[in-house]
């Protein structure tokens, strides 16, 4: 039996009052890591960044005694090789843009940066895949792509520092998952080190690959707990010829509902991202982020993005602008704004990204959870209801990519709310368990929600996810106290 999401939060609660001491790796086993990756590839003590141990949550700021820079698969297999056979333990890190603290190093761990191993090793534009080192950050895979007129799609706000290795860790999804799918569908071939420092090579470009168990999958999403991601070969689209960008204001999420279903039935494929502002969020935006213009008044419930990307500019830019006229006329949508532009489509999706940096407001808590479409208007209410009834002065904002029904929601309750965030906690994620939704549709579980994984998860379920992580990694050394 799983032990009750009460004490768990007791445990945490008790553990982050307890005083941290430092420790010390092995002198033997010091001298054996640095050996493998060489005088290029470790830092010690003061000499570690503190970018290398906090993520962006800075829920915990712990710095490892050892932070090894591997330069190549190779070097990996050999460092987890002795650290398994020695039972030290290891935190794997990417770009630190986690929102859960799974790279964040814990207690008597070391960390394991892939920052050195970012090659774009090669794009085929036959096969249209791109195969990549696991430090290439996001927007370098992005540009890549674009300049031989093809398209990573992959797409969230960190893309200037998040890694793909950490994308394919937590199967990041982002801005389009509705037309594209998570990350874990932009994946052909991976290549993984186990904890025993063996190397799992389905480095191919097969589209179809019937043979057996699609081992890519065990580790994508698994954060960093049963192999270490180094290569991948991702799968690129055909870069769109036209983008079309509106923000429109909508009455009531009804309606909102009601416009997806028009624009996906008139837009088809070509429809990429519809992404939703709660009326908070936007007037958090407008009010707090100075470098954003927005477009529209402040006066409408829901504000919605809506994009659409395809292969015809011409015809293209009239489906859409039809589109939105039959919504207009059906009342879906009170107010708009076209972008006619490069410029504009920028500052539009600027307003969206605005949301991101509203978490810079004070101390933001970030949530990201997933449910029925149809149950996000009842949720948007009902968890700013419960909210205050504890908090009645909070600062909040829920937004959005509601096409693939993920919702996001910042909180601010006062000067206390880092150190209360395990009470917000159980408010949000216990209307989750009611509507049989998802603690975590994007960022992962790591150690800030491993307390309700089951809310999420049956026990069946998180018993045969431990069976998993036993059999590779017996000796639990490769991000020990993630997930469960």
């Amino acid at each position: 039996m799983l032990p009750s999401p009460s004490f768990q939060i007791r445990l945490l609660r008790l553990i982050k009052e307890l005083h941290i001491l430092t420790f010390h790796v092995d002198t033997d086993l010091m001298d054996q890591l640095k050996a493998i990756v060489g005088p290029a590839g470790f830092r010690e003590g003061e000499d570690i960044d503190l970018k290398n141990y906090k993520d962006w949550m800075g829920a915990r700021s712990i710095c490892p005694p050892l932070l090894l820079r591997p330069a190549s698969t190779q070097q990996v297999s050999a460092i987890l090789k002795a650290c398994h056979a020695s039972g030290q333990a290891v935190a794997p890190q990417g770009g630190m843009t986690g929102l859960v603290s799974a790279a964040a190093p814990q207690e008597n761990e070391i960390a394991l940066s892939l920052e050195r191993m970012k090659q774009v090793i090669e794009v085929d534009p036959v096969t249209a895949t791109m195969t990549v080192e696991a430090g290439v950050e996001l927007q370098t895979i992005q540009e890549q792509a674009d300049s031989l007129d093809l398209l990573f799609p992959l797409d969230l706000g960190a893309r200037g520092s998040c890694t793909i290795g950490g994308n394919l860790s937590t199967n990041a999804g982002g801005n389009r998952v509705i037309r594209y799918g998570m990350t874990r569908e932009l994946v052909v071939g991976l290549e993984a080190v186990l904890p025993d420092g063996t190397i799992i090579d389905g480095m191919h470009k097969l589209r179809k690959n019937n043979t057996g168990y699609d081992l890519k999958q065990l580790f994508i999403g698994s954060e960093g707990t049963l192999g270490i991601i180094t290569r991948a070969v991702l799968k690129l689209a055909p870069k769109p010829s036209s983008q079309s960008v509106a923000l429109c204001g909508v009455e009531n999420f009804d309606k909102v509902s009601a416009l997806l279903v028009r624009m996906q039935s008139a837009l088809g494929a070509n429809l990429t991202a519809f992404e939703v502002l709660w009326n908070n969020t936007y007037v958090l935006i407008d009010e707090k982020v100075p470098h954003v213009t927005v477009p529209l008044g402040a006066g409408h419930a829901y504000y919605v993005l809506v994009e659409s990307m395809g292969s015809n500019a011409d015809n293209d830019a009239e489906l859409f602008v039809d589109a939105l006229g039959e919504a207009s006329e059906q009342g879906l949508v009170v107010d708009a704004v076209i972008a006619d532009s490069d410029t504009k489509i920028g500052s539009l999706w600027a307003v969206r990204d605005g949301a991101a940096e509203v978490m810079g407001i004070g101390f933001m808590h970030a949530y990201d959870v997933s449910l029925d479409i149809a149950d996000m208007g009842y949720f948007g209410e009902e968890v700013e209801r419960r909210l205050r009834e504890v908090w009645p002065d909070a600062v909040m904002g829920l937004f959005g990519h509601i096409g693939d029904g993920n919702v996001h929601i910042i909180i601010n309750v006062g000067p206390d709310t880092k150190s209360l965030h395990l009470h917000i906690d159980e408010v949000i994620y216990r209307l989750i368990q009611e509507l049989n939704g998802s603690i975590s549709a994007e960022h992962g579980i790591g150690v800030m929600k491993k307390p309700f994984l089951g809310y999420s998860k049956s026990e069946a379920e998180v018993t045969l996810m431990k069976s998993l992580k036993q059999a590779i990694d017996p000796k639990g050394i490769l991000n020990p106290g993630r997930i469960f």
